[in-house]
């Protein structure tokens, strides 16, 4: 078993920054790879980022080069810096782990709202 905390959305003009952390805990030794993703209302699940436990990275093509994956093992945490935000960011992100032979984790979500 492995428990995602996601922490940091909230409300951000067009233009700002926000970062999100989502800690881990529990069997987090079969953790293969932890990622961000993202819901919009009336829309599906979408994969923002994500970043392997070797550290090989991939984003969206809608967020490369302004969202930047990153993790910290000490503290069993990764993070999602996002900047230059656009209102089609808003969305509900949550932070996902893919564990073992491919289960996957989720963490309860966190809204991300970008006003123009």
């Amino acid at each position: 078993q492995v428990r995602l905390v996601e922490s940091g959305g909230g409300l951000v003009q067009a233009g700002g920054s926000l970062r999100l952390s989502c800690a881990a805990s529990g069997s987090i030794f079969r953790i293969n790879a932890m990622g961000w993703y993202r819901q919009a209302p009336g829309k599906q699940r979408e994969l923002v980022a994500r970043i392997t436990t070797g550290g090989s990275t991939n984003y969206a093509d809608s967020v490369e080069g302004r969202f930047t994956i990153s993790r910290d093992n000490a503290k069993n945490t990764v993070y999602l810096e996002m900047n230059s935000l656009k209102p089609e960011d808003t969305a509900v992100y949550y932070c996902n782990a893919l564990w073992g032979l491919g289960l996957d984790y989720w963490g309860q979500g966190t809204q991300v709202t970008v006003s123009s």
